[in-house]
């Protein structure tokens, strides 16, 4: 069974606008999102800045109470989630939702045990357990939108978003459904991630300057910048689609998943994980290599991890490696980890549909190890196939495709 699959839908809320249009637009415009934290105190942390979702109320989205049952990564799946799903007519029964996190509900396990341990009375609300646990997530959009059909919440880290599309797209060839949303959603500011990350030297330290702190393939990069946010597309065969008169964004020709089975943290050297799911990914989508004009990295500014890439994807390209065109949005965004995956992809169908490539914020200096194209200025080319690459901890890797609908 091989069914053609469509984008009808998409929905953005990040640190650089709420909204695909926004978020766009912010990118085009060299916005970061990325500055000193605003919603914890830091100061007993060595790393003082991230990508936040700033003078964020999230009852100017959704409904007062039902916003009190939410964490805040569920809030911003779920308006994701609206905004992708305004514009398709849903089955119920027809209609699933895969959601991709890598931290759950981190944000309500945390601050309940400061209150927790802080208070006399030891009592925890009832609303703690629905409010951490990930999978009603996809539970409070099933609600809102009156959907049935097949429900999953995934955890593979960094790799979270893109896999809910992968995830979303063996739904739709098996039959399980004939629309899926696909979502992902992330808020971990959390000062125990924090130090511990910042303890593993994955973070960057540069609290004298946050808004340069994150650069990737740049040759002073000192690591990822945290971010937060949500992203979410309908996906719907092309039958449905058309049945229906929904406009279509792109076609999702290929996915692509596996894991390095190397280290829990660490990837594989040789980059045979990376290499081996983007091939994953052409070979499901039928093309070439050289077919595919631009990548959206996962591109995390970390002194392995950028050049793991490069040497991966210059494995994968051949000679074709030099006429691409690629970038990384995270020193926009900073890492929203299951979030990226999805915004990222949204991002690769904004460049095919204009033909403008954002550029990566802060390369001022290219690592001579990172010798592609990474562009830092806005680009314009013309081309019919984009990948969105998103690589986490544990070895889990996530290719994705997306094509101009013909």
């Amino acid at each position: 069974m091989n069914k053609k699959l469509v984008i009808t839908g998409m929905g953005a809320i990040t640190p650089i606008g709420i909204g695909v249009g926004e978020y766009w637009d912010s990118l085009m415009s060299f916005k970061t999102g990325i500055d000193y934290i605003s919603n914890i105190d830091t100061d007993d942390l060595p790393v003082k800045f991230a990508g936040e979702i700033r003078n964020f109320n999230a009852k100017d989205f959704i409904p007062r109470k039902k916003a009190t049952e939410m964490d805040r990564f569920m809030q911003f799946a779920y308006i994701a989630a609206n905004e992708a799903i305004a514009e398709a007519e849903i089955d119920p029964y027809r209609t699933g939702i895969v959601v991709g996190t890598a931290l759950n509900g981190i944000g309500t396990i945390t601050e309940t045990e400061r209150s927790y341990l802080g208070s006399a009375l030891k009592r925890v609300g009832p609303r703690f357990l629905p409010k951490c646990l990930g999978n009603v997530c996809a539970s409070q959009i099933a609600i809102e939108h009156d959907i049935h059909g097949p429900s999953m919440t995934l955890n593979t880290a960094c790799a979270s978003g893109g896999d809910a599309i992968t995830l979303s797209t063996l739904m739709l060839q098996s039959g399980f459904a004939d629309v899926m949303v696909a979502v992902g959603a992330e808020s971990g500011t959390e000062p125990i991630l924090i130090q511990s990350l910042a303890a593993a030297k994955a973070l960057s330290t540069n609290n004298a300057d946050p808004q340069h702190a994150c650069r990737p393939f740049d040759r002073d990069r000192d690591g990822f910048v945290l971010g937060e946010g949500g992203g979410a597309i309908v996906i719907e065969t092309e039958e449905h689609a058309k049945a229906r008169g929904a406009h279509i964004y792109a076609e999702l020709a290929g996915c692509g998943n596996n894991t390095d089975a190397y280290h829990p943290v660490t990837p594989r050297p040789d980059g045979e994980g990376e290499i081996l799911c983007m091939k994953q990914a052409i070979e499901m989508a039928g093309i070439k290599p050289e077919d595919i004009g631009y990548i959206n990295t996962h591109g995390t500014a970390t002194l392995k991890g950028d050049v793991a890439e490069t040497e991966a994807v210059k494995t994968v390209f051949g000679d074709a490696a030099k006429d691409l065109v690629l970038n990384s949005t995270k020193a926009s965004t900073g890492h929203m980890m299951g979030a990226g995956g999805i915004t990222e992809v949204i991002t690769c169908i904004k460049s095919i549909e204009t033909g403008m490539i954002a550029p990566t914020l802060n390369l001022e200096n290219p690592d001579p190890e990172c010798d592609l194209n990474y562009v830092s200025k806005i680009t314009a080319k013309r081309f019919e196939y984009a990948m969105s690459n998103a690589f986490g901890f544990g070895g889990q890797n996530s290719s994705i495709i997306v094509g101009a609908y013909k």
